[in-house]
């Protein structure tokens, strides 16, 4: 391994091989099913589906020359908003052999988001699901474009949204206005069907091929453009990491609208060759469980947040994890003592760490199979292949090792830009085409990268900078302590100090004073939480990263400290 000297520059370029997939992924669905094609491509068991790459590869297309039949042309966008189901990734691969650009709307939108998404892209056409959970899909669009109630399927005319044109509802029911997306193959004719074979030649790696939002904590979501190079070597990469191979079986609870689940999870396998197994259409521990075993999956993907859901779950212990050899935590910072419970626990000896962002397709560093055991729970790995990350102060000079500064990452990876936004785009992508995170991290000797915070969340006590990973890390050691996230909160002797959030495991009991006490002397006096509060459950977008945010805004109003936090 090598090491470099302890004043050395905060950074590291990957290895260049294997080669870059320099292919669409409408082309590498192609090659899936030439070379597997009688093997299980995409396992539902909700939904009753078993299908083969050969499968997915014809009913993909049939979908695709379904969408040429509503005169949708290349580089046209198309919503799917949906939970993770068959008709998501149908989109997917089929959006990709037309052509159009696929526009990732959340299942947690409600009117006014949806509204923005589709007039920000100008979406020709959303395919949605009738409901999720307590969402009515069907009423938030009705409220939105009313019109639908007279209009034949594919006139909408809405003033709410004008760019629109189809509506295109999952499930058997019919809706005034919308066509029924199983119907979507008939709409094809010969015509349509040898356009959808011209124009596959005709595409690019380098064409925009997807469209996700990030979300921020402030201003509007913006549309982060990607590739097909982007997204399917960073797919293909990952795979490499954790050893994928067409014998794998990857449990996919992540969100599909998410590139942890669309990247990570579908371009993962499409490119090695192994079964897309989806649980459930949103995360149910339960549904893990069961699925995992029923399934034999080797590989399992999740947030923190979902692993701790599995390990505490009541039939955790029954169930039958033997067929576990990998997975990947990732989307928001990984508790050490969560990774080694996955480890031991769950039999998954190979997991690993992943670390990105949206807008670099996601994945910019990733530890290894075979990384020493410290170092696979500890950080987020080294930097993939064909991209590069150096970690800078705050006038982008790069930082000695060790040094903490924000994370930034350059490559094949990074996105095209913001749609329609070049001012946002400048802001996050520097003139040498560097992508700064808004991380803060560290880079040691042999090149791994740890996460201490969010330069927005880095409190500042008195002075003293504090990044509450290291306090949450402390906290998780706790044997009462099932989950815990630490924030800033207003002071008026010291600016900001630490409140602790904390979820205790179920039937324990615990003090403020008690967890205070715990820390008394094993940590820097400064870095001891002023405030301990017990919490049920932390507020969390659809992926399961936690909102620090509104945590912040609702300690800050529960413990009375909005004077201060506005003097």
């Amino acid at each position: 391994m090598n090491r470099e000297p302890a004043n050395a520059p905060s950074y590291a370029q990957g290895p260049q091989t294997p080669p870059l997939q320099e292919v669409t992924i409408g082309e590498a669905l192609e090659r899936a099913a030439a070379q597997w094609g009688e093997r299980e491509a995409l396992v539902i068991p909700h939904q009753r589906v078993r299908w083969t790459w050969q499968d997915l590869l014809e009913r993909s297309d049939a979908v695709a020359a379904g969408l040429l039949a509503l005169d949708l042309q290349p580089g046209d966008r198309v919503g799917i908003w949906a939970p993770n189901c068959a008709e998501w990734t149908l989109m997917q691969f089929a959006t990709a052999r037309a052509g159009l650009i696929l526009v990732n709307i959340n299942p947690a939108y409600r009117g006014s988001e949806l509204a923005y998404a589709l007039n920000k892209v100008s979406c020709k056409a959303l395919v949605l699901a009738p409901a999720l959970k307590t969402s009515n899909y069907l009423e938030i669009l009705r409220s939105l474009a009313p019109e639908l109630d007279t209009c034949t399927p594919g006139q909408l005319q809405a003033k709410e949204l004008p760019h629109l044109r189809w509506a295109i509802r999952l499930g058997g029911d019919k809706t005034v206005g919308m066509l029924n997306f199983d119907d979507l193959p008939a709409q094809a004719s010969d015509a349509h069907r040898a356009q959808l074979a011209s124009i596959g030649p005709r595409l690019l790696p380098t064409d925009p091929i997807n469209i996700q939002f990030t979300s921020g904590t402030t201003g509007f979501p913006k549309g982060a453009t990607l590739t097909h190079r982007n997204i399917l070597n960073n797919g293909f990469f990952v795979g490499e990491a954790i050893r994928l191979t067409p014998d794998d079986r990857v449990c996919i609870p992540v969100p599909l609208y998410h590139c942890f689940g669309m990247v990570m999870g579908n371009l993962a396998s499409v490119t090695h060759g192994c079964a897309m197994v989806y649980p459930s259409e949103a995360f149910d521990p339960a549904a893990v469980l069961r699925t995992v075993q029923a399934e034999r999956c080797t590989a399992l993907y999740g947030v923190p947040t979902m692993f701790i859901a599995v390990l505490d779950h009541p039939k955790f212990s029954a169930t039958d994890l033997s067929s576990l050899r990998t997975g990947i935590m990732a989307g928001s910072p990984c508790p050490i003592e969560v990774m080694k419970r996955v480890q031991s626990q769950m039999n998954m000896r190979e997991v690993t760490i992943a670390y990105g962002m949206t807008e670099t397709s996601p994945v910019s560093t990733q530890s290894a199979v075979d990384d020493p055991v410290d170092r696979r729970v500890s950080t987020v790995g080294r930097v993939q292949p064909h991209l590069e990350v150096q970690i800078v102060d705050t006038d982008s000079h790069v930082v000695p090792r060790g040094v903490v500064g924000e994370l930034c990452t350059r490559g094949y990876s990074v996105m095209q830009g913001y749609w329609d936004d070049a001012e946002k785009t400048r802001e996050a992508i520097d003139p040498e085409s560097w992508m700064h995170t808004g991380d803060l991290a560290t880079m040691d000797a042999e090149g791994y990268v740890n996460i201490v915070g969010r330069l927005k969340d880095m409190v500042i006590r008195g002075g003293e900078n504090v990044y509450p990973r290291e306090i949450e890390e402390f906290y998780y050691r706790h044997p009462k302590v099932q989950d815990v996230q630490v924030v800033g909160v207003p002071d008026a002797r010291y600016g900001e100090v630490l409140c602790a959030c904390v979820v205790l495991k179920a039937g324990e009991q615990a003090t403020a004073q008690e967890l205070q006490d715990f820390a008394r002397g094993q940590i820097g006096h400064y870095k001891v939480p002023a405030y301990i509060e017990f919490v049920d459950a932390f507020p969390m977008t659809i992926t399961g990263k936690i909102q620090k945010f509104l945590l912040r805004e609702a300690m800050v109003q529960k413990l009375g400290l909005k004077a201060a936090a506005t003097a």
